[in-house]
């Protein structure tokens, strides 16, 4: 793992594995997925738009060229399903929501979903985003002059927060920390990709923290079930519009425009699920990359400081819109640090993608890690510089070039969500304190389910400002 300098202002290439020349033999390689299957991507895999790779367990094409990428996941999308190692990871919990389903279930969740996600609605959940991050920033302004905190783990606890705002804003019907714990416990154990799991072992085999994980589930579905059923019994005892106007109020009011049935409990519990893994984990990651390469870099974390202090001091209504730079960073994070790391596919007939055969059950790998650093489509692509997302360069990035998100008929639902988020969090933040990582910290990305720094982020934390938040003008006009 490489040393680098502690302040590095302009050119600054943040830690990334050097990608190996030579093929890992089977042995190393199953190894290196289980431990960090960043670690297994080749050389001539960031030179090449296509690879065609003998895998233990199947044979497989990594995708990077833009054209192959919008017919695997546009263009001829129902040709290729997600493979069964993505379908056992996402079962756990999650096989009824939008994220595991398929055909007609996919389509008509995908139809209830949307309005919930939709720019007017995100938008709504703005003064929710400033309120979670005041609570942080109260904590950390109270901890003194140079606190030690890891701010992966606050990052973590920010979204958290945001999300206990916007999906349940009556509160969590048990102990906080326990439910923090308990998501954190369920990660853990979903994130892993095991031997058994590549091989193509049945789940009715027993899996390595298989106990750990029901047991959080049940934990999960008890707290769940008990927050929609008083939110029922709420809606049905009220007028229209009196309950909070959160996620769970629209999931449950959430109608099918086809066909006008709502959702069942199993799904709605899934699809919460599915909002807290979505929304807790990536965005949490794509926070603290974006504070970390701040910190090392000087010029951009004061064009978002000197942002943030004009647009934070604004009207509320579309504040994220304005903090233009800040959101630059963001982006520039997502490239480098894309918190899905690889999507995968299998081909269920055959096909071409750029001039080679796909035969039927070929495992298709797209990895926006090697995607956004691919040497044939990006300028120095391991450099940190957000300029390249600035509007006067934004139309220069390829649409196939970058997916943070992914993209077709599957591309996240909460993307507008989580970048709103992210922009907001991270203008406050950087306006109200200096971070510096501590110097014994060793920052390495580790691919779990997300793109996390492995050993966390271990930073001093320095108020600069701990007065109020300025109170915005339409705040004002409201008093």
């Amino acid at each position: 793992m490489p040393d680098f300098e502690p302040e590095i202002s302009q050119n600054y290439c943040p830690p990334a594995p050097l990608p190996p020349e030579s093929r890992l033999h089977w042995i190393r390689l199953l190894a290196t997925l289980k431990r960090n299957p960043l670690e297994c991507w080749r050389a001539e895999f960031f030179r090449e738009p296509i690879a065609r790779v003998r895998l233990p367990f199947a044979d497989a094409l990594l995708v990077h060229d833009p054209a192959a990428i919008r017919r695997v996941l546009i263009d001829n999308a129902g040709n290729y399903r997600k493979d069964p190692i993505q379908r056992r990871i996402l079962a756990n919990g999650l096989a009824d929501g939008l994220l595991s389903v398929e055909d007609a279930r996919w389509e008509a969740q995908r139809r209830m979903l949307a309005p919930l996600f939709a720019r007017r609605t995100v938008t709504t959940f703005t003064g929710a985003m400033l309120t979670a991050v005041d609570r942080l920033t109260e904590r950390w302004c109270n901890l003194g002059q140079g606190a030690a905190v890891d701010v992966a783990a606050e990052m973590a606890l920010l979204t958290l927060n945001v999300l206990a705002l916007t999906i349940f804003s009556d509160g969590i019907a048990g102990d906080y920390d326990e439910f923090r714990d308990a998501m954190n416990a369920y990660f853990a154990v979903i994130g892993r990709i095991g031997v058994l799991d590549l091989l193509g072992v049945p789940q009715s085999v027993p899996r390595p923290g298989g106990g750990r994980l029901r047991r959080t589930m049940t934990y999960f579905e008890g707290i769940i079930d008990r927050i929609i059923e008083a939110r029922r019994d709420r809606l049905a005892a009220t007028p229209a519009g009196e309950p909070p106007a959160d996620l769970l109020t629209l999931l449950l009011r959430a109608l099918d425009p086809s066909t006008g049935q709502s959702m069942s409990l199993t799904e709605v519990r899934s699809n919460i699920l599915t909002f807290l893994s979505a929304g807790h984990e990536t965005t949490a990651n794509a926070l603290s990359w974006s504070i970390f390469l701040l910190s090392q870099s000087s010029p951009w974390r004061a064009r978002v400081r000197e942002e943030a202090a004009r647009e934070l001091a604004g009207p509320v209504e579309g504040v994220a819109d304005r903090l233009v730079v800040t959101r630059a960073v963001v982006e520039e994070a997502l490239r480098l640090y894309p918190p899905i790391a690889a999507l995968s596919r299998m081909a269920k007939g055959p096909d071409r993608l750029g001039g080679v055969a796909v035969e039927p059950r070929t495992l298709i790998v797209i990895a926006p890690y090697v995607l956004h650093r691919h040497l044939l489509l990006w300028d120095q692509p391991g450099t940190f510089d957000p300029s390249r997302f600035l509007p006067e360069q934004r139309s220069r990035v390829g649409r196939f070039a970058y997916l943070p998100f992914g993209i077709g008929p599957r591309i996240c639902i909460g993307a507008s969500f989580a970048l709103q988020e992210a922009t907001i969090a991270l203008a406050a933040l950087t306006r109200r304190f200096e971070t510096e990582l501590l110097p014994d910290a060793k920052v390495w990305p580790s691919q779990k389910i997300t793109l996390r720094p492995e050993h966390g982020l271990p930073m001093r934390v320095t108020p600069r400002d701990c007065g109020e938040r300025p109170v915005l003008r339409d705040e004002k006009k409201r008093a």
